[in-house]
């Protein structure tokens, strides 16, 4: 019986996944000020779906999206002044706030975002 339990409890904690549906705020502090994202999360087991919009690049589908326990990350393709490019997310959610490392491509460049749940989806 006791080796039940503690099967039981392995799976469940491995089968664990932050609940971050919803829509989230997401700010990062850069050399050219403040850059502002929108993201708005599905989740479906560890799959993770939905879209994210900025001023400056506009809106982008989440693909590749994963949650694992507490870590989430995906990929958006973008389009910056005529160039494509992937920025490839991947985050720590804590409650109701999200830190993010963005990485732009293969630049090797990174900017952290922190983003907060402005509203959950039933």
């Amino acid at each position: 019986m006791k080796w039940l339990l503690a099967l039981m409890a392995v799976f469940t904690l491995t089968a664990y996944a932050a609940d971050v549906t919803g829509t989230w705020k997401g700010t990062a502090e850069t050399e050219n000020g403040t850059i502002e994202r929108t993201f708005v999360f599905k989740v479906d087991g560890t799959k993770l779906t939905g879209e994210t919009t900025s001023e400056m690049l506009g809106k982008s589908t989440i693909e590749d999206g994963k949650v694992d326990g507490d870590t989430i990350e995906f990929t958006i393709s973008v389009n910056f002044q005529g160039n494509d490019a992937k920025i490839h997310y991947k985050g720590k959610v804590t409650g109701d706030e999200i830190h993010f490392t963005a990485s732009i491509g293969d630049s090797g460049q990174t900017v952290e975002y922190t983003a907060k749940r402005v509203a959950s989806t039933p």
